[in-house]
């Protein structure tokens, strides 16, 4: 009889091995990307690389006809509106739950003015320019706003990519800022850039503003008060402040829908980052914008882009790998991430 000797325990041969191939790990131990690399990443490819678009078409747009800023952000609100039907088939209030109904429509007025004070800004300094202003003072802010407020710290790799990033803003924008002409010209420059930096600390205000909402169906209703304030707000502006403009050609046509579209899927993306990382990360990361923002100024519009311009891109991108390696962790699935 084939088997193992009784007194010496022998194992038997006459059976076929086992695979020497590892077993797979259960389900519940496999890994799975956390909360904050899935933020970082969304923030990354459906945050900055569209919203980079939205300056320079929003720039070609002024150029080729002259379309207000103001025309420019009802244009996108419109975009929003259609929101309201998905959150009637699901039952939800347009407006949000009552007890919350009131800082979702301040996160919706910090998102208007922020978004208003860039397209102003676009159109009297570059694209790239204004995009840097706007998102290094929406970092600066977001961390100290994180800091004071939710007592939220930072690991070292972080203010370091923060720190980074920012360093890379300064050598962008440095230069213009020491060479402003005087008069006029110098005058609307420079208030181009104060524009830009009241647009980033709005931003960052909103940020930290959402993060403070919990209810279902948050993310949409937040989109479609964007679209509602800002019509709302928008609209009597634009007769009393500028003139209206009714664009004649496509390519005005083409920007203004290019840049309905692309900011919309910017904001759904920046929104539910910032509920999976840290705030100031979630805007460092954004710096991205910046990057696609200068080279479409260089290849699309053909505006001059400095030595200073393109050092300053290059450590941003160094500082986003930085932020972005320190979080890409993973987690067991069914453990909870601490």
């Amino acid at each position: 009889m084939a088997g193992s000797h009784p007194y010496f325990n022998l194992p038997d041969f006459t059976q076929p091995s086992p695979s020497s191939t590892p077993p797979s790990l259960p389900s519940h131990q496999r890994c799975r990307p956390s909360d904050a690399t899935k933020g970082l990443l969304v923030a990354l490819l459906g945050g900055g690389l569209p919203a980079g678009f939205v300056g320079p078409f929003s720039r070609m747009a002024y150029q080729t006809s002259h379309l207000p800023s103001l025309e420019l952000l009802i244009c996108r609100c419109l975009f929003h509106l259609p929101i309201a039907l998905l959150l009637k088939l699901r039952g939800d209030p347009l407006l949000g739950p009552p007890d919350v109904r009131g800082r979702a429509c301040l996160h919706a007025l910090l998102n208007v003015l922020s978004i208003g004070c860039a397209y102003s800004a676009v159109q009297v300094v570059p694209a790239g320019n204004a995009a840097t202003v706007r998102k290094g003072s929406s970092t600066v802010c977001s961390a100290l706003l994180a800091l004071c407020l939710e007592s939220q710290g930072l690991s070292g790799y972080d203010w370091c990519g923060l720190l980074g990033s920012t360093l890379g803003l300064i050598i962008i924008v440095g230069p213009g800022l020491g060479t402003l002409q005087e008069g006029t010209t110098g005058l609307y420059t420079a208030l181009g850039y104060v524009l830009a930096f009241l647009g980033g600390l709005a931003l960052s205000l909103g940020l930290l503003v959402y993060r403070s909402l919990d209810f279902p169906s948050c993310l949409p209703t937040v989109a479609f008060l964007f679209g509602l304030v800002g019509l709302v707000g928008s609209v009597p502006g634009l007769f009393l402040l500028q003139t209206p403009v009714l664009p004649n050609d496509p390519l005005s046509w083409s920007c203004v829908g290019a840049v309905g579209i692309l900011a919309l899927v910017s904001f759904v993306c920046v929104s539910y980052a910032v509920t999976k990382a840290h705030p100031a990360l979630v805007c460092a990361v954004l710096h991205s914008e910046v990057v696609v923002a200068l080279m479409l100024q260089y290849y699309v519009l053909y505006e001059t882009v400095a030595p200073s311009d393109i050092m300053g891109a290059g450590v941003v991108l160094g500082s986003i790998a930085i932020i972005t390696a320190q979080n890409l962790s993973c987690e067991r699935e069914g453990q909870v991430e601490v």
